[in-house]
C-alpha cells in the first residue's frame, strides 16, 4: 500500500479529454409531448479513466452513453469523442459497446459471435483468429470458443459480449449496466475480472449502473445524476487505490464515498417537479 501511495499523480488538466460534453441537452419529441432527457450536462472524461454513471431509472444515464456512441443525437450543446463528433468517432471505430443483455446469436459459436464485427470490418481470417484468441484469453473464456451461447452461464455470456466489444481494440469501452441481471456472487466476480481487464488494457471505460457499491468499487470517477431531466449533481474523483480487493468495500474510505454518492442521489430529487 505504501508503494501505491508514492505512485506519481497524473495531472489530467494538462491532457485533452477523451470525451467532453458542454451544456449538453436532449429532448425527445413524443406523441404525449416533449420529454427532456438531459439538461446542461458538463463532463470531461480523461484517457484511461473508469467512469461510472449512477442515478434513478429514467435519469439519462443510458441516454448519455448512447449519445457518446452516436445512437442518440443531442438537441443542444456539444459532445466530442477523441476530438471528433460522436458520429465521426463511430465511423472511426473509436469505441466498443456492451449492452445490458449479451445479445449473442444462438446459432453462432462464441468464436463466431466475437468474429461478427471483425467480419463486417473486413479483417482477414488470420487476423480474426488472432484477435478472437486474444480477447477470449482476456475474459478467461479460452476453452469455450467452440461452445454456443446456450451452453454458457449468464455471466459467461456477458464476458463473451465484452470480448466481442474488445475484439477490434477500440480505446473506449462503453458498458450499459452489463451485470444488472446477474446474482450478487457472479456480479462480484465479474467486477473483479473487469478491474483486472481494465488494468491490463488501460482502456477508457464508461459504465452505467444502479448499484452504489458497484460504482464505488469499480470507478476512478463517479458521476451522480438526478431524475429527469438528467443533470449531474456530483462528480466524485475516487481516492481508492487502483488495485482493489473485494474487502475494500468494508473500509472507512469506501463507505465515505458510498455515503457521498447516496447524498448526491438524494440531493438530485430536489429537482423533481
Amino acid at each position: 500500500m505504501q508503494d501505491q501511495a508514492k505512485a506519481p499523480v497524473v495531472d489530467r488538466s494538462m491532457t485533452k479529454p477523451v470525451i467532453s460534453a458542454r451544456s449538453l441537452d436532449l429532448t425527445f419529441q413524443t406523441n404525449d409531448g416533449p420529454v427532456h432527457a438531459l439538461s446542461s450536462v458538463d463532463l470531461d472524461i480523461g484517457k484511461g479513466e473508469f467512469v461510472s454513471f449512477i442515478g434513478p431509472s429514467g435519469c439519462g444515464k443510458t441516454t448519455f452513453l448512447r449519445c457518446i456512441a452516436a445512437l442518440e443525437t443531442p438537441t443542444g450543446g456539444t459532445l466530442t469523442v477523441n476530438g471528433m463528433t460522436p458520429d465521426e468517432a463511430r465511423r472511426a471505430r473509436a469505441y466498443g459497446y456492451v449492452f445490458q443483455a449479451a445479445g449473442l446469436y444462438p446459432w453462432r459459436t462464441i468464436e463466431k459471435n466475437i468474429a461478427l464485427p471483425l467480419e463486417i470490418m473486413g479483417y482477414s481470417k488470420a487476423e480474426q483468429d488472432e484477435r478472437i484468441a486474444r480477447v477470449l484469453d482476456l475474459v478467461e473464456l479460452s476453452n469455450f470458443g467452440k461452445k454456443y451461447p446456450w451452453q454458457l452461464s449468464g455471466g459467461m455470456q456477458q464476458r463473451a459480449s465484452i470480448a466481442r466489444a474488445l475484439a477490434f481494440d477500440a480505446d473506449i469501452l462503453l458498458m450499459d449496466e452489463p451485470f444488472g441481471a446477474l446474482d450478487e456472487i457472479v456480479r462480484d466476480h465479474l467486477n473483479e475480472q473487469l478491474l483486472e481487464l481494465w488494468a491490463r488494457t488501460e482502456k477508457t471505460i464508461g459504465f452505467v449502473t444502479h448499484s452504489i457499491p458497484e460504482a464505488v468499487y469499480l470507478s476512478t470517477k463517479i458521476v451522480v445524476m438526478s431524475p429527469r431531466p438528467g443533470r449531474i449533481t456530483d462528480v466524485i474523483d475516487s481516492p481508492l487505490p487502483k488495485e482493489r480487493p473485494l474487502d475494500i468495500r468494508d473500509t472507512p474510505e469506501f463507505l465515505a464515498i458510498a455515503h457521498r454518492v447516496r447524498e448526491g442521489l438524494r440531493a438530485g430529487h430536489a429537482y423533481d417537479d
